[in-house]
C-alpha cells in the first residue's frame, strides 16, 4: 500500500492539546442543568434507601426494635448491626469504622440502620418508627477530656500499627519533626514571638449530595453507580462487608457534583449494596443536605501553638510548634493528615532549627478526614500569622520578611527532604505586591449614595461606610502533592488507536474519578499531543480496568496524566511497526528519522508528511496499550525524628487580600484576593485558572464564615444544613486576580505542578492578616465572627 500523498509538506501541530484551554465536554451540560448527576439515577423497579442516625454522640444501645418499621406497607427490609453478612467494618486506612452501630454509637449522626422502601417518604417515615433506646455516655470532646485520667476510650482494643508511637489510646497518631538545637538557637535569638491559634471544622459543602443505585446481578454481585472519589478505594472496602470478591462488586462512575475529600470515605455505598442484595431490587439511596453533614468527614478543628525566633537582622533561627488535630470518631485518613500537617508545619521557610509535634485525637465529634489541604491548611494559617507578628517586632516589611527567609531550590525541610524543583516562593510574593491595588472607597457613586454590594454586610443595608477601614495582609504556603510516606502511588491507564470512517480516532480509558477538576479535559489533551489526533473519547470510570488511585492530592493530571502518556508512547511505537512495514520501502525516512504524530499525519522531525495516520491503521486491528505509571518513590518520616524523603513534590502559592472592615459592627467585606502561583506547567490555562480561583474562595469560606459548630457538652451538630452552614456566594466572592508562573519540575510529566489545592492555604491568612491591618486586632481563630472584631 503507497501513501495517498507523497509529496513532503510541513504538518502545524494538533490543536487542543496540552498548553491549550480547550472546552470542558461537560461544562455546558452542567451549566444548563441537563448533566446527569448520581441523583439522577433510576432504575424501573427501584426501591429506594434511607438511614437511621443517632442522636447522640456517645451512647449505648441498649435495644432496637425495628417490627413496625418492617410492618409499614411498601417496606422490603430492615437491617441493623446484627443482619450484616461478613466484615462489619471498613475505613480508608484502618478499618474502625462501623458499617452500622456495634451496640454503641460514637457520634451524633452515626448509622444505625437502614430500611428498603418503594417510597422514599416511605423509607423515611419507617425509619422514624424504629425505637431505639440509649444510654448515654460520657462524651470526649477535646484534647483535655480525651486525654484525662479515666477518660473513656473510645477504641479500647486497638492494634493497628499507629498505636506504640501514641502516648494515649485516644490519640489516633502522632508524628513529631525535629532538626537541629532549638534550645541554643533559642539563646541567640533577638526576638521571639509566640501564639495559639485555633481553626474551625469546615464542610466541603458540595453541592451535588452522596447518591448512588447498587443493582443487583444474577451472578449473585452487584453493580453499582456511585458519585465517589476512588473507585478501587471504595471497592477494597465494599466487598469485605458484603462478603463477595471484588470481581463481583462491579463499580461504575456517575455524576458528581463536588468532592474535595468528602467522598474519600463510605458514605452509603455499602448501604444501598447491602439492601439491594437482601431485597434482590435495585436500591437508590440519595442523602439530604441533613443527611450530607452527617454522611461525610469534614475538615480537622485544630488547636496550635507556636514559637518563633529569629536574629537582628530577620534571619529566622527556629521554629517550635504544637499541633493538635481533632480526628473525630474514626480513623479515615487522620494519620496522613498528621503527616502532613507535621512536615508542612515550618510553611515555606528555611530554618536550621524546628521541635514539631503534630497529632489527632478521637473524640465523639463527627469523623473528619480529607478537605482539600489536607493538614497543611492549618499550619498555614498559624505560621503566616507567626511571620507577620515577628516582622512587626523587628520592624521588617511583612513580605521582605518572608523573601528573606523563603525556601529555594535546593533548600532542605524540616524533614530533611531536599527541594529538587523550583521553589519560587520569593518570586511568587514578590509578584502578587506587585499587583496594582483596587481603589479604595468603591462603593461611592458620583452623587453621593452607596452601591451597599461594594459595602461589608452588601446589601443588608447595614452600613453606608460609617466606620470602614481598609487593610492589605500577605500570605504564602507550602503544599505537598500526590501521596506521601512510602504510599505505593500509581496510575492505570488503557489508550487504543484505530481508523474509523478514515480518521484516526484514539479512546482513552481509567478509572480516574471526575469531580469536577476537568481530568477528562486535560487526559484528552494528552492523547491529542501524544498521537497527533483530533478526536478522542474518553470512557467512563469504572473497575474494570486496574486503579487510578483516588481524586485527590491535587495527584490525578500527575499519576493518571502520567500513565496515559505511558500508554501513549506505546501506542505510537506500535502504529511506527506498522507504518514501517507497511511504507518502510517508499521513503527511507521511515528508517532514520526520529517520527512523531501530529495532526493526524505520521511525520518526521522536521515536518514531513509520511502517511496519512488513519492509512497506517487501515485494515488493522484496532492498536491498545495498556500502562501502569508511578511516580518517583516516598519513604515514611521517621516516627521519633520525623526525618525522610515523605513527598513527591511540593506546590506553592501566595496571596495579598484586601478587605474593608465595618469595625462597628464587626462586617468584613473582602474586596480582592490576588493570588500568584506556581504550577509548573499549565496543561489547560482555564482549568488552571479556575482551580486557584475555586481554591482561594474555599479559603475565603474558611477565613469569615464557615464553621460546623458543635456544642462541646453534648458533642451534637448544631447547624447541619446550608441555612446554617454558610458559603460563599457569588455576592461573597472578590475580583481574583491570578498570576500564573511555569517553572517546570522536571520528574514530572510535562514539568507539571499540582494545582488545585495550594491556593487554598494562603487565601485564608492573608484574608485574615488584612483584618487584622485594618482593625489591630490579634484575630488568632478562623473563621472570623462580628463578635471578634467589636469585642462584644
Amino acid at each position: 500500500m503507497r501513501p495517498s500523498r507523497s509529496t513532503p509538506f510541513t504538518q502545524q501541530s494538533t490543536r487542543g492539546g496540552i498548553g491549550e484551554s480547550t472546552l470542558r465536554p461537560d461544562g455546558g451540560l452542567k451549566v444548563t442543568g441537563e448533566f446527569a448527576y448520581a441523583s439522577d439515577l433510576w432504575h424501573e423497579d427501584m426501591l429506594w434507601g434511607h438511614t437511621l442516625r443517632s442522636p447522640h454522640a456517645h451512647a449505648r444501645i441498649v435495644s432496637l426494635d425495628t417490627a413496625e418499621a418492617l410492618a409499614t406497607p411498601g417496606v422490603y427490609a430492615v437491617m441493623t448491626y446484627d443482619d450484616l453478612p461478613a466484615a462489619t467494618r471498613y475505613g480508608l486506612e484502618i478499618q474502625d469504622a462501623p458499617v452500622l452501630a456495634d451496640g454503641v454509637v460514637r457520634h451524633h449522626g452515626e448509622p444505625v440502620a437502614l430500611v428498603a422502601a418503594d417510597h422514599p417518604e416511605t423509607a423515611r417515615r419507617a425509619a422514624a418508627k424504629i425505637k431505639a433506646v440509649y444510654e448515654q455516655l460520657p462524651v470526649v470532646t477535646d484534647e483535655k477530656s480525651a486525654t484525662a485520667p479515666g477518660a473513656p476510650l473510645l477504641h479500647p482494643h486497638r492494634t493497628d500499627k499507629h498505636a506504640p508511637h501514641v502516648p494515649h489510646p485516644n490519640i489516633v497518631h502522632r508524628q513529631p519533626v525535629v532538626r537541629g538545637d532549638v534550645a541554643a538557637a533559642r539563646s541567640r535569638a533577638h526576638a521571639v514571638v509566640t501564639g495559639d491559634y485555633e481553626v474551625g471544622m469546615q464542610d466541603q459543602a458540595f453541592l451535588g449530595p452522596e447518591s448512588g443505585l447498587a443493582v443487583p446481578a444474577e451472578d449473585g454481585g452487584v453493580d453499582l453507580y456511585v458519585a465517589t472519589q476512588a473507585l478501587h478505594a471504595d471497592l477494597r472496602q465494599i466487598a469485605p462487608v458484603l462478603g463477595l470478591p471484588e470481581d463481583k462488586v462491579r463499580m461504575t462512575l456517575s455524576g458528581v457534583g463536588g468532592a474535595f475529600g468528602g467522598r474519600e470515605d463510605l458514605s452509603m455505598q455499602a448501604h444501598a449494596c447491602l439492601l439491594a442484595l437482601r431485597t434482590g431490587r435495585p436500591v437508590k439511596m440519595v442523602y439530604n443536605r441533613f443527611e450530607s453533614f452527617f454522611g461525610h468527614v469534614h475538615r480537622h478543628p485544630a488547636t496550635l501553638h507556636y514559637e518563633h525566633g529569629a536574629d537582628r537582622d530577620g534571619k529566622l533561627l527556629y521554629v517550635r510548634c504544637r499541633i493538635v488535630l481533632d480526628g473525630g470518631a474514626y480513623t479515615s485518613s487522620s494519620p496522613s493528615v498528621v503527616g502532613n500537617a507535621a512536615s508542612l508545619a515550618l510553611g515555606p521557610y528555611e530554618c536550621d532549627n524546628v521541635d514539631i509535634e503534630a497529632l489527632a485525637l478521637y473524640t465523639n465529634n463527627p469523623p473528619c478526614g480529607a478537605m482539600r489541604g489536607f493538614g497543611a491548611v492549618q499550619a498555614c494559617f498559624a505560621y503566616e500569622a507567626q511571620m507577620d507578628r515577628l516582622a512587626d517586632e523587628l520592624g521588617l516589611d511583612p513580605v521582605e520578611f518572608r523573601r528573606m527567609n523563603a525556601v529555594s531550590q535546593g533548600s532542605l525541610m524540616p524533614t530533611g527532604q531536599v527541594i529538587d524543583a523550583p521553589a519560587p516562593v520569593a518570586e511568587l510574593l514578590r509578584r502578587v505586591k506587585a499587583l496594582p491595588l483596587p481603589p479604595e472607597r468603591q462603593w461611592e457613586s458620583a452623587g453621593g449614595s452607596a452601591d451597599l454590594r461594594a459595602l461589608p454586610g452588601g446589601v443588608s443595608n447595614t452600613t453606608h461606610g460609617e466606620g470602614v477601614v481598609r487593610g492589605v495582609g500577605y500570605a504564602v504556603g507550602i503544599k505537598n502533592v500526590g501521596f506521601s510516606e512510602g504510599f505505593d502511588d500509581y496510575s492505570t491507564a488503557r489508550v487504543r488507536l484505530e481508523a474509523v470512517g478514515g480518521e484516526a480516532v484514539a479512546t482513552v480509558r481509567t478509572a480516574m474519578a471526575e469531580v469536577g477538576q476537568g481530568g477528562v479535559t486535560v487526559h484528552a489533551q494528552i492523547a491529542r499531543t501524544e498521537l497527533g489526533v483530533a478526536r478522542v473519547t474518553i470512557q467512563p470510570a469504572d473497575t474494570r480496568i486496574g486503579s487510578a488511585g483516588s481524586t485527590s492530592a491535587s495527584r490525578q493530571t500527575y499519576v493518571t496524566g502520567g500513565a496515559i502518556r505511558a500508554a501513549c508512547e506505546a501506542v505510537r511505537e506500535r502504529v511506527l511497526e506498522i507504518g514501517r512495514a507497511k511504507f518502510g520501502t517508499y521513503h527511507p525516512a521511515w528508517a532514520t528519522a526520529e517520527l512523531l504524530l501530529e495532526g493526524g499525519k505520521v511525520v518526521t522531525d522536521g515536518g514531513e508528511a509520511l502517511a496519512d495516520l488513519a492509512e497506517v491503521l487501515d485494515g488493522e486491528e484496532p492498536v491498545e496499550c495498556e500502562r501502569v505509571w508511578r511516580h518517583r518513590p516516598t519513604e515514611p518520616f521517621d516516627v521519633r525524628t520525623g526525618q525522610g524523603r515523605g513527598h513527591v513534590q511540593y506546590s506553592f502559592a501566595a496571596h495579598r487580600a484586601v478587605v474593608e472592615v465595618d469595625t462597628e459592627l464587626g462586617l468584613v467585606k473582602v474586596v480582592e484576593l490576588a493570588c500568584a502561583q506556581d504550577v509548573g506547567k499549565a496543561l489547560n490555562p482555564l482549568s488552571v485558572l479556575g482551580q486557584i480561583q475555586g481554591a482561594t474562595v474555599q479559603g475565603l469560606g474558611l477565613a469569615v464564615m464557615e464553621e460546623i459548630a458543635v456544642d462541646r457538652a453534648t458533642g451534637r451538630v448544631r447547624n447541619p444544613s446550608f441555612t446554617d452552614y454558610l458559603i460563599p456566594t457569588v455576592l461573597d466572592t472578590p475580583a481574583i486576580p491570578v498570576d500564573i508562573l511555569e517553572l517546570a519540575d522536571a520528574h514530572a510529566p510535562y514539568g507539571l505542578r499540582g494545582v488545585g489545592e495550594a491556593a487554598t492555604l494562603s487565601a485564608t491568612p492573608a484574608v485574615v492578616a488584612a483584618v487584622r491591618r485594618a482593625t489591630g486586632l490579634a484575630l488568632n481563630r478562623v473563621p472570623l465572627r462580628p463578635e471578634h472584631l467589636t469585642g462584644t
